[in-house]
């Protein structure tokens, strides 16, 4: 046998061999995970909201410029293009 064909046999047998599973404080469960489940919940919305507050200016400030883009070629167009005549 092949040292690739060694290695394929001995990730196999490491995949598929039982072992036993430890789960971390928040999924073990017990007198904490509740408190510790709350506590990571607030900072997962907490996270969120920074993110959709960021974004909202970012789109604020975006429709600021294209409104005040607007109100300035308003201002600098002449009076003769608006109504039709030649210059």
């Amino acid at each position: 046998m092949n040292l690739f064909r060694k290695m394929a046999l001995a990730a196999a047998l490491a995949g598929f061999s039982p072992s036993p599973l430890f789960a971390c404080a928040a999924c073990a469960g017990g007198k904490t995970s509740a408190a510790l489940a709350q506590g990571m919940n607030w900072g997962i919305f907490t996270l969120l909201a920074i993110v959709a507050l960021m974004l909202t200016s970012i789109a604020t400030f975006f429709i600021f410029l294209i409104r005040r883009e607007a109100a300035a070629q308003e201002e600098t167009v002449p009076e003769e293009t608006l109504s039709g005549a030649k210059i």
